[in-house]
């Protein structure tokens, strides 16, 4: 069965329930004394503790899809750090095959339990796909959620190509985070519907592609390669495989938490392929820790490495960027309140800056559906309508 299956659910909800009466029915076995009475009673609450603990955890990762597999649960990709020490030549999970495509039909991937996506003809509500992207260079493969606009599907618009949002969740979760909880497809289409979003190709992942290691959107030496994975071969297998334009300037990015922090990090670091971001409660730099490992490596250019990657020292010792950014954070609940104004506050031409403030919102989803709309109509104006149309380079 597979890890987030309802079948698998049930049965250790009913496991639970079932351990649970025998160590009732049992228990005045279980209270008298000699050493098996006293395995009973050890035996029989640790089986009650631990399938209670099964059953609610499948139940959290349900609802909010941290893990999609038991390998992915279990890191037991052949280069996942946590099974081996060893990265390959990718290390970045099961490698993908470009010659099949660069962007592959998927199962579901939870997308049957995503709530309020569009039902009904694709040219009026739209329509919410599940692939699997390929990468041509890394051959990593990441699962991905694409929203297409009703217009991709209408007779005036055959022939033109469409802006691109790249979404990104937080770190654990996945793509189904931002379907399910920040409702980033039916927001978008809600909003376009109303005139109030341009028509754009949305196009949602996790921000890593070596689960379970978080990846940070950094090409790690040795490792995986997760910052060309989404400078580089992205791009590419969305170009290949929609219509979506192919200068910068219809290209964007959205995230939340570390998801933002992605976002931030590869505008300014990419400027020639994505163009604006909209981060939600970032972090301004990025830093090793237990779910990371070794992101910098340890050779002579670790120090220098790591510093590139601190967005603070990137606008105070390098050239800014020509790239618009959005920051979403809130005065108070949120700790990175004093570390967003503190970036804002050191942009410089050319790039440019504006905020989302909310007087009150924490680390969560409740605060980030409020932050959603704004940040969408915010990139819908960056964006360029793309001019180029199907048939031209």
């Amino acid at each position: 069965m597979e890890l987030t299956s309802r079948s698998l659910l049930y049965t250790m909800i009913a496991v639970a329930v079932v351990c649970v009466g025998l160590t009732l029915w049992q228990w005045p076995r279980f209270a008298k004394r000699g050493p098996l009475a006293w395995l009973g009673r050890i035996g029989s609450i640790l089986a009650t503790q631990l399938s209670i603990v099964a059953a609610l955890g499948l139940v959290v990762n349900a609802n909010f899809q941290f893990y999609g597999s038991w390998h992915e649960l279990l890191g037991l990709y052949d280069d996942a750090p946590g099974a081996v020490a060893k990265w390959g030549d990718g290390g970045a999970g099961p490698a993908g095959d470009p010659s099949k495509g660069l962007v592959q039909p998927a199962g579901t991937e939870g997308l049957d339990k995503v709530h309020g996506l569009p039902k009904g003809a694709p040219d009026k509500v739209g329509r919410v796909e599940s692939v699997r992207i390929v990468g041509k260079r890394t051959k990593a493969v990441d699962p991905a959620y694409v929203y297409l606009p009703p217009q991709y599907f209408q007779k005036q618009y055959e022939r033109q190509r469409f802006p691109v949002i790249v979404a990104i969740s937080g770190y654990p979760g996945g793509h189904f985070l931002l379907g399910q909880h920040l409702r980033v497809p039916q927001t978008s289409g809600d909003l376009i519907g109303k005139g109030k979003m341009q028509p754009t190709v949305v196009v949602m992942l996790r921000p890593t592609i070596a689960p379970p290691r978080d990846t940070q959107c950094v090409d790690v030496p040795g490792g995986p390669q997760a910052e060309t994975f989404f400078a580089s071969d992205l791009p590419t297998a969305l170009k290949e495989h929609y219509r979506v334009g192919h200068d910068p300037s219809g290209w964007g990015l959205l995230g939340y938490s570390s998801g933002g922090s992605c976002a931030l990090q590869l505008a300014m670091r990419h400027p020639r392929t994505y163009t604006s971001a909209a981060a939600l409660s970032p972090d301004y730099k990025v830093s090793s820790d237990p779910t990371t490992g070794n992101l910098f490596g340890d050779g002579r250019d670790r120090a220098q490495r790591k510093r590139e990657h601190d967005l603070m020292w990137r606008l105070a010792h390098l050239p800014a960027p020509q790239v618009s950014v959005l920051i979403g954070t809130s005065r108070e609940g949120e700790k990175n309140y004093p570390a967003a104004r503190e970036f804002l506050s050191a942009v410089k031409p050319p790039m440019k800056a504006e905020s989302i403030i909310l007087d009150q919102g924490s680390h969560n989803f409740a605060t980030w559906r409020r932050e959603l709309p704004a940040a969408l109509q915010w990139m819908s104006r960056q964006l360029t309508f793309p001019e180029d149309v199907v048939g031209t380079s």
